[in-house]
Formats: C-alpha cells, structure tokens, sequence
C-alpha cells in the first residue's frame, strides 16, 4: 500500500520549497503527495512545475480568484494543463448571470474539489445545494470539516453536523494530524518516548470512520505547518495508531488508497 500525503503545501513565497517535502517524505516512506495551493495564491505555476519534475509523485490542486471575470476558462486551461483538482472556498461564487460558472467549469473538467472553510460555510444549506448540484463531482472537505479551525465554537451541534455530511455520497473528508486537534501542555517536559500527545483525545477520528467509513477519510499532514507542531514523522505514526486497531483495509484506505483513487487514478 502508498502512503500517500493528502494534504501539503510548497511554495518558494512563502512556508518550504518542494525539495524540504521530497526529503520528509523520503525519510517518513510516505510515496505521493497531494500539493495543495495555499489560500489567496492564484499563481500556480511552482506546483505545475513540480508535478513535471516528479510526475510520480505529486498531483496538483491549484486555485483560481473565483470573483475574475474569465476564471472558468483559466480552470478549464489548467485542468488541460494536468491540474487534478481546485481548491475552492464553500460560499466561491462567479460574477455575472450563474454564480456557479466556476463549479460547472471544475465538473466539465473533470476536477476533484478540495474545499476548506469554516464549519458554518460547510453546514450550510447554500453549501449543501452545490453538492448536490454536482453528484459526480468529488469534494474533499479539509481539516475535518473545519473542526482543527481556530474559528470553530466546538459544539455539539457543529460536530454532529459535520459527520451529517456523510450523507452526501460524493463527500470525502480530510483527517488531520493528531497535534491538530490535541495541545500539547507548553511548559510540561516531555515524557522519555511518545505518543506526547494523549491519544485518547483524538475521539473525533474514530467518529469521523464511524460517520464515513473507511473509503471516504484520507490523510493529510498539513506540511509544513505540521512541522512547527509534532513534526511530520509523529504527525504520521501517531495519528496512523489510532486506527490501527480497526485492520490494514482501513489503515491503507486512510493513509494512501483512497487519495490514490480519487487524485492520482483520476488524474490518469
């Protein structure tokens, strides 16, 4: 099975060049990565350029200015161009007579959406339309619907209608390093070997499988954000030990299967 890294950033601008991946992936066993534009880059050329340099690697989600008068028809030319999927924010809306010009462009174009927002965007029924507009169109919701966010009241309710998102069938859910959703104590040493973050805090996974299943969760480091907290290497193996205990099918599903299938068979 590929480990595969569902969700990481790379940029000469701003957090870590390409080759600061390759070498945590390359120490870590992790095979492919999903490079993820970062929010409010539209520039997408340094992520064309490393899926050209390593096409076995890497797939591309790029990001469009959704407000821009032509942005269907840049999607369209960067899907031509190899792009597998876009990112775009849950209220993304086009100018003009169809607000949705965007979304139909990714869908003619046969993209994967990967959608992050806040949990309120994701719960509501504005959101919940355009899913349904586009059954045969894959979105991946990012950091466990907005859950690791920092703008999330962490109540019952939003939780409850995160994992109602299940109910949509083209829905996937990206799960997040365990150091996302556990603090570690600052200031408290460090114990003498890991897990240091308590494992038993990491509920909300095993919620989220319970919600979705196996074949719609999918890793993602967050790197290099995830480098400031646990590091990429404890982001792996720990957040991999919370479902070890329910089988290899689910473990390889999370940790590469899934994001094989619907970034790199797609793309392919």
């Amino acid at each position: 099975m590929p480990l595969i890294d569902a969700h990481c950033h790379v940029s000469p601008l701003w957090f870590e060049p390409v080759e600061t991946l390759l070498f945590q992936m390359e120490r870590n066993g992790v095979e492919k990565a999903v490079l993820t534009q970062i929010l409010g880059q539209f520039d997408n050329r340094y992520q064309r350029d490393c899926v050209t340099r390593y096409p076995d690697r890497f797939v591309s989600i790029g990001a469009v200015n959704a407000a821009e008068e032509n942005a269907p028809d840049i999607v369209a030319s960067l899907a031509a161009e190899g792009m597998a999927g876009l990112r775009l924010r849950p209220d993304a809306r086009s100018p003009g007579h169809d607000p949705l010009a965007i979304w139909r462009a990714a869908a003619s174009s046969g993209l994967v959406i990967s959608c992050g927002g806040a949990s309120e965007q994701l719960l509501a029924p504005q959101f919940a339309y355009l899913v349904g507009t586009f059954p045969d169109m894959p979105f991946i919701v990012e950091h466990l619907g907005g859950w690791t966010r920092p703008d999330c009241d962490k109540s019952a309710d939003t939780w409850n209608g995160i994992l109602g998102l299940a109910r949509f069938p083209n829905i996937s859910i990206k799960i997040p390093a365990l150091g996302q959703i556990i603090s570690r104590g600052v200031g408290k040493p460090l114990p003498a070997a890991g897990p240091v973050l308590d494992p038993s805090g990491a509920s909300v996974l095993t919620e989220a499988l319970a919600a979705f299943g196996h074949e719609r969760l999918m890793w993602g480091s967050d790197f290099p954000v995830v480098s400031s907290r646990e590091g990429y290497a404890n982001a792996l193996a720990w957040t991999r030990q919370i479902f070890d205990g329910y089988g290899p099918t689910a473990v390889d599903a999370i940790f590469g299967m899934n994001a094989e299938r619907i970034f790199f068979q797609r793309k392919a």
